[in-house]
């Protein structure tokens, strides 16, 4: 099966304290990169690569996110037909707040990111693409976005075999060509992994990443040639001139 269109979800419930820290004056997901901010450039991009139903969580101390939010979910609604589902919770984690949101993708393959990646919109669009085509050979759980860009202070290392087949997370790995981008493709079949990781009381998403293999979940790395982060208030330059080409 061929998948015409995508659910997608967006994690933009963290605090956003170092750009706080650092004297940006808005928070996190409303961060303008090249005039546009960054929730609203991701719903943008879903919706080009066939996104017909979105959710996103953010968290209940920001309410000027949660107005732009609610302005963005009718629009999208009215505009381009496009379900958008808006989650107001406090999480403890990354991995809990994808649990949050779990509940509306628990029927279709869907994309999971977080508000502030930053990567290329014809590398993305070729990356749906490889996914469409793996669900539909029934060829993986998992297409992860990898680069072997870091510019992470804590990065996820990915250990693949010569098939790019994914068959570890590593938070130290000298032999690892390629980090976490933090760009998921997943099937609703790695619930059951997700469900077991918040049994035990395990949080963050490396952790459920590395509870996907061992379960033995099929996974399979995809490089971009660069993922970035924006944690700091230089990553608002550095992203705009990457953007830019520069």
């Amino acid at each position: 099966m061929f998948l015409k269109y995508m659910k997608y979800a967006i994690i933009a419930a963290g605090e956003g304290s170092r750009l706080a820290a650092e004297g940006v004056p808005v928070f996190k997901p409303l961060v303008k990169i090249n005039g546009e901010p960054l929730i609203d450039r991701l719903i943008r991009i879903f919706i080009e690569n066939g996104g017909t139903e979105i959710v996103v969580i953010c968290n209940d101390r920001w309410p000027e996110v949660r107005k732009h939010l609610a302005e963005l979910k009718k629009r999208v609604t009215k505009e381009n037909n496009v379900i958008m589902h808006l989650v107001v919770k406090n999480t403890p984690s990354s991995m809990h707040s994808f649990y949050e949101l779990s509940r509306y993708l628990i029927d279709e393959p869907f994309c999971l990111t977080t508000v502030d990646t930053i990567f290329r919109e014809s590398e993305f669009a070729a990356y749906i693409n490889e996914f469409k085509k793996n669900i539909m050979f029934g060829a993986c759980d998992g297409l992860m976005a990898v680069t072997d860009y870091v510019d992470d202070e804590k990065p996820l290392y990915v250990d693949v075999n010569t098939e790019n087949e994914i068959t570890g997370f590593l938070d130290v790995c000298d032999s690892c060509k390629y980090i976490s981008g933090g760009i998921y493709c997943l099937t609703p079949d790695v619930m059951e992994t997700l469900n077991h990781c918040m049994a035990a009381g395990k949080s963050r998403m490396r952790n459920f990443q590395r509870a996907l293999v061992a379960d033995g979940r099929e996974l399979k790395a995809y490089p971009f040639s660069k993922i970035l982060d924006v944690d700091h208030a230089s990553d608002i330059d550095k992203a705009e001139l990457f953007l830019k080409g520069t």
